[in-house]
């Protein structure tokens, strides 16, 4: 996912986002303390950075407006959706923060957008017409990881390890974290903003069958293949 600080209306332009400026003639490059990488087309004080020449800067402009939420605002929007499918706001918070910094502009080079990294095909599962409008984007991303949460029966390690590498990966390695080192560094930096529980619950099914012209119900805490059956319990383990 995006790691990219975008500071200035310069940087901005260059990094696909919409504002309406002209875009100065050096770009500065330089990693901070926590090892992001920051564009600016300020030279930072105090510190060595990489200089960029943009050619024909003075002619470059945006084509599309869009307004940045006040951070009240965000806190709005984000309350609203996590709270609306029972998640935890600071969880929201934390995965905002991992994927694109609050910048609702973000663009990964795998294509992910907006605040919360959608990729275009999960943006488009969960009606999300403009990933970089962050009520749409933040109201996607929420719905997202929600469903992989219930995915893994509550453990939020594993749904954060799939909005990062996809449910995929998290099935192919026997529904535990991939060993990709960006998915392990994702999760480390998650935990460093919120808690993060690996309790899953454990489910009771009842099925009910036909034997002999006679009903046998029988309890399991394995699914069954068929969906005639009832959750008679759910409890955390």
């Amino acid at each position: 996912m995006i790691r990219l600080l975008l500071r200035s209306l310069g940087t901005v332009l260059l990094a696909a986002a919409c504002w309406p400026t002209m875009a100065d003639a050096q770009i500065y490059s330089w990693r901070d303390a926590n090892g992001t990488l920051v564009l600016s087309d300020q030279r930072p004080a105090g510190r060595d950075a990489t200089s960029f020449p943009v050619a024909g800067a003075e002619t470059v402009r945006s084509t599309r407006t869009v307004s940045r939420p006040a951070s009240r605002q965000l806190d709005q929007i984000i309350e609203q959706h996590a709270l609306a499918h029972d998640l935890r706001p600071e969880l929201v918070r934390a995965v905002i923060q991992t994927e694109s910094a609050f910048n609702p502009w973000a663009r990964s080079p795998r294509g992910a957008m907006g605040l919360m990294q959608l990729m275009p095909d999960t943006a488009a599962e969960y009606g999300v017409t403009n990933p970089y409008d962050p009520e749409e984007n933040v109201r996607g991303g929420v719905n997202y990881l929600k469903d992989l949460i219930d995915r893994y029966e509550g453990n939020e390690e594993l749904a954060l390890a799939a909005y990062n590498a996809g449910p995929g990966a998290v099935d192919r390695f026997g529904q535990t974290v991939p060993p990709f080192p960006e998915t392990r560094d994702y999760l480390a930096r998650v935990r460093r903003a919120v808690s993060v529980t690996t309790i899953s619950r454990n489910r009771i099914y009842k099925t009910t069958m036909v034997v002999d012209g006679r009903e046998v119900v029988k309890y399991t805490n394995v699914k069954p293949g068929s969906n005639a059956s009832e959750i008679m319990a759910a409890r955390r383990r």
